[in-house]
């Protein structure tokens, strides 16, 4: 299964810009700080969002998606990127939408079979 479910920090403002389809991308930079060790950072991108201005650098949010590798060319090569594509991005202080969106996403991995 691929799932991602992601709790952490915006460390930069979000860039929305509108691809060549028309279609709108949301980038977030999300950092995450485990039980112990050093804090990661999760590139995010959040396709058509419903509305990406009400976030800011230093919220704390919550992530629902997939993880993805997308490939792309550029002038010294093909390259890639992970990253996680967001199905839902919610703020980390709306306890009841989070608690939904948890439920939802854990769904599948409790579910018997």
């Amino acid at each position: 299964m691929n799932i991602v479910l992601l709790r952490g920090t915006l460390s930069s403002d979000p860039v929305t810009r509108v691809l060549p389809s028309e279609q709108r991308v949301c980038s977030l930079e999300v950092t995450t700080r485990p039980v112990s060790g050093p804090a990661s950072s999760a590139p995010v991108a959040w396709m058509d969002p419903p509305d990406c201005v009400g976030f800011v650098k230093g919220d704390e949010v919550v992530v629902t998606g997939v993880v993805h590798r997308r490939f792309f060319r550029t002038p010294t090569g093909m390259q890639s990127r992970t990253e996680v594509v967001a199905a839902q991005v919610l703020k980390g202080t709306d306890k009841r939408k989070v608690a939904a969106a948890i439920k939802k996403v854990m769904a599948p991995l409790t579910a018997e079979e």
